[in-house]
């Protein structure tokens, strides 16, 4: 995983914290590093933080959604529902507000590694207008 927040107190507890719970986590100070970083580092999800000193992260976000689809969760201080919104709408899988509970944060993780999980468990068809999952993927046989 991938933490860029520009606040060094801030990415030293996300290391800490994650790394004790089982995950691998790589760091960025910025989104220019940040987009450098997840071609070297392949992250399964990114944690970002929307003020950065270079590029915004709704900017890093939209540079991200034209190519990667690991998900992605915003942790900002902003919490005017604009920003939320922007964010969502860039392509952010979730958005949480700071000051922050580890346990929510853990939370909104697994839920964004399920639903990506969920996404490549096979081929979908189309009966009618109903979506189904194949075969094994979709828990049958």
């Amino acid at each position: 995983m991938l933490v860029v927040d520009d606040e060094p107190a801030i990415r030293r507890f996300l290391q800490v914290s994650l790394t004790a719970h089982g995950y691998v986590v790589f760091e960025a100070p910025n989104g220019q590093e940040a987009l450098q970083a997840v071609f070297t580092c392949r992250p399964d999800l990114l944690i970002l933080d929307l003020g950065l000193p270079d590029l915004d992260g709704i900017q890093v976000t939209r540079a991200l959604r034209e190519w990667a689809k690991f998900p992605i969760i915003i942790l900002s201080v902003r919490e005017q529902e604009a920003d939320k919104v922007a964010a969502l709408d860039a392509g952010a899988d979730d958005y949480l507000t700071k000051p922050f509970g580890l346990g929510e944060l853990l939370a909104r993780m697994r839920v964004a590694m399920r639903r990506m999980e969920a996404g490549s468990a096979g081929p979908v068809f189309y009966d009618g207008s109903i979506a189904r999952r194949s075969g094994a993927a979709a828990g049958y046989g």
